[in-house]
């Protein structure tokens, strides 16, 4: 994915001038051949403010954009702390465990002392540190940790450079995924929001671009066997187009972007098209694309896309509960879930092609064709790609503002389950321990919209951080039978 950010990460260590400045250097050394070649050696050890500005000009010179400082002894927390609140990018703090009981004279650095002061010097500072669960450890657990990191600070150094386009107002119907956009230039996300017109203009000037056969012959080729309406892919070629060369004309001083598009109902007769299958492939090649205009479900996709680095997100309706009599039919397949932790997941057709099991197909929207060709083969509703999730692990995650331009953030854990949900769209069959309860607590009572960012692989531990060094502090998850959430009853 070329649309996210590469970590490269600064080690520097600090040492307290009144322990021996070698203690740190050697524990330093270890710790980078624990952790390989994903990081740089920071050479000027810190125990005074003149290291930290050799510190940060080496951290500079060497294209450093995320930092762990590193006690290698109690450290002084001053000096330190002031490394991180310079330094422009992530930072971690982490602290060396002792070694041996041999050498506990001159060889104990008293780091687990010193992390307490430095979190307390960070506060005064206001700077808001990755720190582990639990921050101390040997060269090799501390590599672990920052093996962590890495993801957290891919999405916060994404997230700070991050443009969102957006085309069209909200639709009337679905105000759900209407939220300020203050709290996105608090984060640092810059949005520019455009008139539907806007891209409509790009795309009536492209009729006939040159490079549009070669856009036709890609999705023919990804679609294969399910390449069901051939005769739209010009339109949906055209549109990619649009989209990508808005972006390349507009992009300005961000590095990376997303798009909010509205897609419905007025899309399809200006356009000819559904845009679903294009929001699928450039989602996959990191790209997000919401639809709606859900500039919070463009961002949480894109956290997603950070979080995970190797495989794209999808944006999905938590939509309906599965019928009793499809549960009970393959009762086996769902691995004890109750019915109550069930639901599908659906969207019309915008899920990337790498996400769905083998059989996925361009068709026609369904709801739009009731809407707009109620009594004629599909033409302007075709674009859509069908087909069922893949089975595995997922995450969900949203990240989203209140009317009062307060974050909230909610990440569940869950699995995709390998049972057919027998029907239309791109959808799957989604399990989440105790949903129900989730729904009703933190979905419906903290008014999250209808749209869910799902990423595939357990991503709870990087969102979850990733939120906490945002400063987002409602950060809901799905909380386990018998731990009651806020307002829950305990007689239900």
């Amino acid at each position: 994915m070329k649309n996210i950010p590469t970590v490269k990460i600064g080690i520097v260590a600090v040492s307290r001038d009144c322990f021996p400045v070698q203690l740190s250097e050697k524990r330093r050394a270890a710790l980078v051949v624990a952790c390989g070649t994903y990081v740089h050696e920071c050479l000027t050890t810190v125990e005074n403010e003149n290291h930290v500005t050799k510190a940060l000009a080496e951290l500079q010179t060497a294209g450093c954009n995320a930092l762990v400082v590193y006690l290698g002894n109690f450290g002084p927390e001053g000096p330190a702390t002031m490394l991180a609140q310079r330094f422009d990018g992530p930072v971690m703090f982490v602290a060396a465990a002792e070694e041996s009981a041999d050498d506990l004279m001159n060889g104990r650095g008293d780091a687990y002392c010193g992390m307490l002061n430095a979190s307390y010097s960070l506060s005064l500072r206001g700077v808001n540190a990755y720190i582990p669960e639990y921050p101390v450890g040997t060269a090799k657990e501390v590599a672990a940790m920052i093996a962590d990191f890495i993801p957290v600070a891919r999405v916060v150094i994404g997230i700070k450079k991050l443009k969102i386009f957006g085309f069209g107002p909200r639709p009337y119907d679905f105000f759900a995924c209407n939220a300020p956009i203050k709290p996105l230039f608090n984060l640092g996300v810059e949005v520019q929001e455009n008139s539907e017109l806007d891209l409509f203009a790009l795309y009536s000037s492209l009729e006939g671009d040159a490079r549009i056969e070669g856009i036709v012959d890609d999705m023919a080729a990804e679609l294969g066997c399910g390449n069901k309406h051939p005769g739209v892919l010009n339109r949906l070629a055209r549109l990619e187009l649009a989209l990508l060369d808005w972006a390349g004309k507009n992009q300005g001083a961000s590095e990376f972007f997303a798009f909010a598009n509205k897609c419905w109902p007025a899309f399809q007769t200006q356009f000819g098209c559904v845009p679903c299958y294009v929001n699928s492939r450039l989602t996959g090649r990191g790209i997000p694309v919401a639809c709606e205009t859900d500039i919070y479900g463009a961002l949480s996709e894109y956290i997603l896309t950070c979080a995970s680095g190797v495989l794209p997100p999808t944006l999905l309706d938590i939509n309906n509960t599965v019928p009793h009599g499809l549960y009970e039919e393959s009762k086996a397949a769902f691995g004890g879930h109750v019915l109550t932790n069930l639901f599908m997941g659906f969207h019309c057709g915008n899920t990337p092609i790498s996400l769905l099991k083998e059989g996925a197909a361009m068709k026609h929207q369904l709801i739009m064709k009731r809407l707009l060709e109620p009594d004629s083969d599909p033409d302007i509703t075709r674009g859509t790609l069908e087909g069922v999730l893949n089975a595995g692990d997922i995450t969900l995650f949203r990240l989203q503002s209140t009317a009062g331009c307060e974050l909230r953030s909610y990440v569940a854990q869950g699995s995709v389950i390998d049972v057919d949900p027998k029907t239309f769209g791109g959808t799957g069959i989604i399990a989440i321990p105790e949903m129900a309860r989730f729904y009703r607590h933190v979905l419906v009572a903290k008014h999250f919209p209808h749209h869910a960012g799902m990423g595939y692989g357990k991503l709870g531990k990087t969102l979850f951080a990733a939120m906490k060094m945002l400063g987002v502090g409602d950060v809901a998850y799905n909380q386990p039978a018998g731990s009651l959430y806020h307002g829950e009853s305990p007689f239900a």
